[in-house]
């Protein structure tokens, strides 16, 4: 196996976790919080998807595809077209409020784009360096397993809310 075959295997299971957790929902349960300060699934999935679109455009030298595909506009949150969510106080969470096909299709938009710029890496293009304002500077390899781990933790955290709401 490839680091790129290994790359796209990774991000095609956190589209899968993604898919499982926000599947068959409606727009309100979505939205639910399991607590005041609690994340929705509908945050979750809409900044983990915001994460990878940024960081992989990032690295990629692209336009992302939130603001270059029109998807800020159709998703219509109180936020600056560059917030990812870092940060993100319980009331910003709350206003996260969508419909599972939206956020599906815009999370799909980013991993089609995602596969292709991954499925084309080689292991001489790995140890480029994408960010130099860490010590050590940061690796196009960390950026990318950081941007796989981030993802695979909070659609965990999705699948499990899910599992609180049908619990």
């Amino acid at each position: 196996m490839t680091s790129a075959e290994l790359l796209t295997d990774a991000f095609d299971r956190i589209r899968q976790v993604v898919h499982g957790a926000v599947g068959g929902l409606s727009g309100p349960q979505l939205a639910r919080r399991p607590a005041e300060d609690a994340n929705s699934i509908a945050w979750l999935v809409w900044h983990l998807t915001r994460i990878q679109d940024d960081h992989v455009a990032g690295v990629a030298g692209t336009g992302q595809v939130w603001t270059r595909d029109g998807w800020a506009d159709r998703f219509a949150l109180p936020f600056d077209a560059s917030d990812t969510g870092y940060g993100h106080t319980p009331d910003d969470v709350a206003a996260v409020r969508v419909e599972a096909d939206l956020l599906t299709g815009y999370h799909d938009a980013v991993h089609a784009r995602t596969v292709r710029y991954v499925s084309a890496l080689t292991d001489a293009d790995l140890p480029r360096i994408v960010d130099r304002a860490w010590d050590p500077p940061v690796t196009l390899a960390v950026r990318l397993v950081s941007v796989v781990s981030d993802d695979l933790q909070h659609a965990g955290q999705a699948a499990y809310v899910r599992g609180l709401l049908r619990g």
